[in-house]
């Protein structure tokens, strides 16, 4: 099967598409995120209409990069620099996805080619092999090469093949862009062609840079996922409600449960990352303490009413926007997080004030990561029970809840498609001594009286 790409005004210079290259060879060697500061650097001496060609060229590539390579590995019999595959996978994508005609797509990767002297001498085959994808165009949309094989074998072995078939099919989409909103959008919901999805969460078929955006510099919304808009209405903010979020960066559910009135304190380790939540409450016009310290070894003696634990994860279920997440987590990094979790959440813990409430989240499909630490908490916590979540409550889809009342969202689960996640809620009662010691108190009362 062949796609018919949607054409686009793309542009004719180089310095575009050697800043794509840069964000596919720092993704793929995990040097960067495609949203780091790094990534961010690279595009700042390009003109607005060049850096998003960039960005949008480079996800592309990403988002179609197992096909891309099973194609490319049948036309070239011997591996060339990393370079040179970087370059061929942005020319046909070029072609054969966005819609540049196929002369210029080839003619724009040679000269790419010529300008890098370790790929220079390679520029032959750069022609040869684009123009060999171009007569015969590979399937860049087959589910069973969007996502890495290992990965697709997990997310079959957890949720069946067809499910697991059916989210690798959501890797190739361009996702629109959703948005959290402070109040009813009004004006802003025809001017940004607003859809409801749920909740205070809209979205927009715009996409690229959000900072010239209607109401953006007036703090009337965020960008977030309607699946990471969930946990935070979970906790149901309120005035006077003190909550902790941990690991609090980049802020959008930080933003949630200020704008619901509550008393939060917005805890990371990493400082950079915390002066983009500040910049965000400062935009919004919201109130929290910031505190930059690990969640795991904060020496305040603070308890809360409510906790919210966004935990380190894999990131495999944000993949709509951030593709290079497939390609940078290894099968041993999952462990690994899953131990970091497990500490996480006891940390967590012991800042939830009795009778309070500790919401645990994910935006991973791995169950190791999500399911699996649950049973393992409340062994070790026997003073924590699940808080069943109701059906639809936060805005969650109603066919991701689970029979135990916690939440799987897959990324099928909302039309246009929506972040993977787990999300639990846990409430804190008393443990068998407190319960005993009022017991006690409530006897010698009782018999004074």
């Amino acid at each position: 099967m062949t796609e018919t790409p949607t054409p686009r005004r793309l542009p004719t210079g180089l310095p575009a598409r050697r800043a794509a290259l840069d964000l596919l060879a720092a993704a793929l060697s995990r040097r960067a995120g495609l949203e780091d500061d790094q990534a961010a650097a690279g595009l700042a001496g390009l003109e607005p209409r060049d850096r998003a060609f960039a960005r949008i060229l480079a996800l592309t590539a990403l988002r179609r990069l197992g096909p891309l390579d099973r194609a490319l590995e049948a036309r070239i019999p011997r591996p060339p620099p990393e370079v040179v595959r970087h370059i061929l996978r942005l020319g046909a994508v070029q072609a054969l996805v966005l819609g540049a005609p196929p002369h210029a797509a080839v003619s724009a990767s040679v000269d790419l080619a010529e300008s890098l002297p370790a790929a220079r001498r390679f520029k032959g085959l750069v022609n040869a092999v684009l123009r060999g994808l171009l007569r015969e165009p590979p399937n860049l949309s087959d589910p069973e090469a969007l996502a890495p094989g290992w990965l697709l074998a997990r997310w079959s072995a957890a949720w069946g093949r067809t499910t697991a078939l059916e989210i690798a099919a959501v890797i190739a989409g361009e996702p629109d862009t959703d948005l959290t909103f402070r109040g009813e959008p009004g004006p802003l919901a025809e001017a940004l062609e607003l859809v409801p999805v749920a909740a205070d969460t809209w979205r927009t078929p715009r996409r690229g840079e959000v900072a010239g955006w209607e109401g953006f510099e007036a703090g009337r919304w965020w960008v977030q996922d309607a699946s990471a808009a969930v946990p935070a209405r979970l906790l149901r903010p309120r005035p006077g409600l003190s909550v902790l979020d941990m690991c609090a960066a980049p802020g959008g559910k930080t933003l949630q449960l200020a704008a619901g009135g509550a008393e939060v304190t917005a805890l990371d380790r990493s400082p950079a990352r915390l002066r983009k939540v500040r910049e965000n409450l400062e935009r919004t016009g919201l109130a929290a303490e910031i505190v930059a310290a690990d969640a795991a070894a904060w020496e305040d003696a603070r308890d809360f009413e409510a906790v919210l634990l966004d935990a380190p994860c894999s990131a495999t279920g944000t993949f709509r926007r951030n593709p290079d997440v497939l390609w940078a987590v290894k099968p041993g990094d999952i462990a690994a997080l899953a131990a970091t979790q497990a500490r996480l959440m006891d940390a967590a813990a012991r800042r939830v004030r009795t009778g309070g409430r500790l919401v645990y989240c994910v935006c991973s499909l791995e169950p190791e990561e999500g399911e699996g630490q649950v049973a393992g908490f409340l062994k070790r916590h026997a003073d924590f029970a699940l808080d069943p979540i109701a059906p639809g409550e936060g805005g969650a889809p109603a066919e991701s809840r689970l029979e135990d009342g916690t939440l799987r969202i897959l990324p099928t689960h909302r039309p246009g498609g929506t972040d993977g996640f787990f999300i639990a809620r846990f409430a804190r009662r008393l443990n068998r001594r407190a319960r005993r010691d009022l017991a006690q108190a409530a006897g010698a009362a009782k018999s004074e009286a």
